[in-house]
């Protein structure tokens, strides 16, 4: 039956302890942006990094483990949580099909939506965009210039928060606000360095442009088997301090 699933079924879900990306490209970027912006958005009891990062992707996966390949971008901003440094996920758009927002959202608490996204690659120049109810709010552009056996920086763990909103449609959550911590492996087929930029548009849905671009760290492009291993839980947030940055995967401005 399709809506139960059986012993063996569950046992063979649960059996792929990693979610696999093989033949990944991606499109990426790190920019230093404001320190304010950062100390600002960064729920407790994360806490800002040295360096006031950002760092942005657009990739396509064409194929995964569990299911049909898909295009996807993120944008994350540098944290620590109790010494160890890592990036905090802000948003996470997807084009592909909806079960595909299933395991990154609800499993490990990836902030996902849906959109449309493009990436594409002419000789050296590669240009990816993302957009969304008819804005398109953020453009990755790179000039690869030099290639290397892989990137000069790690950029540690990434921290997310799960939680489910009140039943009631009161204020705050059943059940506690996890923080999870979760690692990706990659291993590189290739991997080129350049000149890069990442340009915003204003949308009332999607807040990119808030984390302004002041210059770019580093832009790259690569193509790899991802895997993404399993997460952790590492802590929890305060409901009510939480509660302002839990409205990430929601659209507003159409409530009646």
């Amino acid at each position: 039956m399709g809506f139960i699933r059986s012993k063996e079924e569950i046992e063979n879900y649960y059996g792929f302890a990693t979610r696999r990306f093989d033949g990944a490209q991606m499109l990426g970027i790190m920019y230093e942006t404001e320190a304010d912006v950062i100390a600002k958005l960064l729920p407790p009891p994360l806490e800002p990094a040295a360096e006031p990062w950002a760092l942005s992707y657009i990739s396509n996966f064409p194929d995964t483990n569990l299911g049909p390949g898909y295009r996807e971008c993120a944008l994350f901003i540098r944290c620590q949580y109790k010494g160890e440094v890592g990036n905090y996920c802000l948003s996470m758009p997807l084009d592909g099909d909806d079960d595909r927002i299933f395991n990154g959202r609800e499993i490990y608490g990836f902030p996902k939506k849906t959109a449309k996204i493009t990436l594409n690659r002419e000789d050296k120049v590669v240009e990816g965009t993302v957009e969304r109810r008819g804005v398109r709010f953020a453009t990755i552009r790179a000039e690869l210039a030099v290639k290397m056996a892989e990137p000069p920086l790690k950029v540690g763990p990434s921290f997310l928060f799960k939680f489910m909103p009140r039943a009631d449609l009161k204020p705050g959550f059943d059940g506690p606000i996890l923080l999870v911590r979760q690692r990706t492996e990659i291993v590189y087929h290739s991997f080129e360095m350049g000149m890069g930029k990442i340009t915003f548009e204003p949308s009332a849905h999607d807040s990119w442009s808030e984390i302004v671009c002041k210059r770019p760290v580093a832009a790259y492009f690569f193509t790899s088997d991802t895997i993404m291993h399993p997460g952790e839980v590492v802590g929890e947030a305060d409901p009510d301090a939480f509660l302002p940055y839990s409205f990430a995967r929601t659209d507003w401005g159409f409530e009646k």
